[in-house]
Protein backbone atom coordinates (compact mmCIF):
# COMPACT_ATOMS: atom_id res chain seq x y z
CA UNK A 1 0.00 0.00 0.00
CA UNK A 2 1.50 3.52 -0.91
CA UNK A 3 1.72 5.56 1.80
CA UNK A 4 -1.23 8.46 1.56
CA UNK A 5 0.39 11.93 0.64
CA UNK A 6 -2.57 13.94 2.81
CA UNK A 7 -1.55 12.44 6.54
CA UNK A 8 1.13 14.16 8.55
CA UNK A 9 1.71 10.42 9.85
CA UNK A 10 4.71 12.23 12.38
CA UNK A 11 2.32 14.78 13.76
CA UNK A 12 -0.28 12.06 14.14
CA UNK A 13 1.90 9.45 15.82
CA UNK A 14 3.38 12.34 18.16
CA UNK A 15 -0.42 12.73 19.41
CA UNK A 16 -0.84 8.83 19.82
CA UNK A 17 1.84 8.62 21.66
CA UNK A 18 1.48 11.86 24.05
CA UNK A 19 -2.14 10.14 24.02
CA UNK A 20 -0.68 6.82 25.28
CA UNK A 21 1.68 9.06 27.68
CA UNK A 22 -1.31 10.36 29.34
CA UNK A 23 -3.58 7.36 29.96
CA UNK A 24 -0.34 5.65 31.39
CA UNK A 25 -0.50 8.35 33.35
CA UNK A 26 -3.68 8.33 34.49
CA UNK A 27 -3.46 4.53 35.64
CA UNK A 28 -1.32 5.07 38.55
CA UNK A 29 -4.56 7.33 40.01
CA UNK A 30 -6.74 4.79 40.52
CA UNK A 31 -4.42 1.88 41.83
CA UNK A 32 -5.74 2.42 45.55
CA UNK A 33 -9.52 2.34 44.69
CA UNK A 34 -8.95 -0.89 42.88
CA UNK A 35 -7.56 -3.02 45.48
CA UNK A 36 -8.99 -5.61 47.06
CA UNK A 37 -11.80 -4.34 49.42
CA UNK A 38 -11.54 -6.64 53.05
CA UNK A 39 -15.81 -7.18 53.41
CA UNK A 40 -14.80 -8.69 57.00
CA UNK A 41 -13.27 -5.34 58.25
CA UNK A 42 -15.16 -5.05 61.44
CA UNK A 43 -13.78 -1.68 62.08
CA UNK A 44 -15.45 -0.26 58.67
CA UNK A 45 -19.51 0.41 58.87
CA UNK A 46 -21.59 -1.37 56.22
CA UNK A 47 -22.07 1.82 54.17
CA UNK A 48 -18.26 2.27 54.23
CA UNK A 49 -17.79 -1.02 52.92
CA UNK A 50 -20.37 -0.64 49.93
CA UNK A 51 -18.76 2.91 49.31
CA UNK A 52 -15.42 0.81 48.93
CA UNK A 53 -16.74 -1.78 46.73
CA UNK A 54 -18.44 1.02 44.66
CA UNK A 55 -15.47 2.90 44.40
CA UNK A 56 -13.39 -0.73 43.36
CA UNK A 57 -15.79 -1.87 40.95
CA UNK A 58 -16.03 1.71 39.31
CA UNK A 59 -12.14 2.01 38.99
CA UNK A 60 -12.03 -1.57 37.71
CA UNK A 61 -14.40 -0.58 34.75
CA UNK A 62 -11.81 2.16 34.34
CA UNK A 63 -8.91 0.49 34.15
CA UNK A 64 -11.08 -2.15 31.47
CA UNK A 65 -11.67 0.92 29.46
CA UNK A 66 -7.82 2.51 29.77
CA UNK A 67 -7.05 -0.85 28.59
CA UNK A 68 -9.00 -0.60 25.82
CA UNK A 69 -7.70 2.58 24.65
CA UNK A 70 -3.52 1.57 25.05
CA UNK A 71 -4.35 -1.12 22.73
CA UNK A 72 -6.08 0.73 20.22
CA UNK A 73 -3.45 3.33 20.61
CA UNK A 74 -0.87 0.53 20.04
CA UNK A 75 -2.37 -0.93 16.94
CA UNK A 76 -2.55 2.50 15.25
CA UNK A 77 1.47 3.09 16.00
CA UNK A 78 1.86 -0.52 14.81
CA UNK A 79 -0.33 -0.06 11.20
CA UNK A 80 1.78 3.28 11.40
CA UNK A 81 5.08 1.26 11.48
CA UNK A 82 3.85 -1.49 8.90
CA UNK A 83 3.02 1.41 6.39
CA UNK A 84 -0.92 0.61 6.39
CA UNK A 85 -2.04 3.67 8.95
CA UNK A 86 -4.80 5.34 6.94
CA UNK A 87 -6.57 2.46 5.72
CA UNK A 88 -9.91 0.76 6.85
CA UNK A 89 -9.11 -2.41 8.60
CA UNK A 90 -12.79 -3.87 7.61
CA UNK A 91 -12.90 -2.77 3.70
CA UNK A 92 -9.83 -0.90 3.21
CA UNK A 93 -10.73 2.16 1.81
CA UNK A 94 -9.03 5.33 3.15
CA UNK A 95 -9.96 6.42 6.36
CA UNK A 96 -11.01 10.29 6.00
CA UNK A 97 -8.27 12.89 6.92
CA UNK A 98 -10.83 14.52 9.35
CA UNK A 99 -11.31 11.17 11.04
CA UNK A 100 -7.86 10.44 11.53
CA UNK A 101 -7.54 13.77 12.88
CA UNK A 102 -10.04 13.64 15.55
CA UNK A 103 -9.16 10.44 16.26
CA UNK A 104 -6.14 8.91 15.13
CA UNK A 105 -6.46 6.06 16.67
CA UNK A 106 -9.43 5.27 14.66
CA UNK A 107 -9.58 2.03 12.63
CA UNK A 108 -12.25 2.20 10.26
CA UNK A 109 -14.18 4.36 8.41
CA UNK A 110 -16.69 6.02 8.71
CA UNK A 111 -19.08 3.80 6.59
CA UNK A 112 -18.17 0.63 8.38
CA UNK A 113 -17.81 2.13 11.54
CA UNK A 114 -21.49 2.85 11.00
CA UNK A 115 -22.06 -0.79 9.83
CA UNK A 116 -22.96 0.19 6.11
CA UNK A 117 -22.29 -1.22 3.31
CA UNK A 118 -19.71 0.47 1.15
Amino acid sequence: MPERSDLDVDALRARLIAHRDEVRADEASTVADRAVVDASDTAMGRLSRMDALQRQAMAQATERRRQVELARIDAALKRMDDGEYGACLQCGNDISLRRLEFDPAVPLCITCAGGRKG
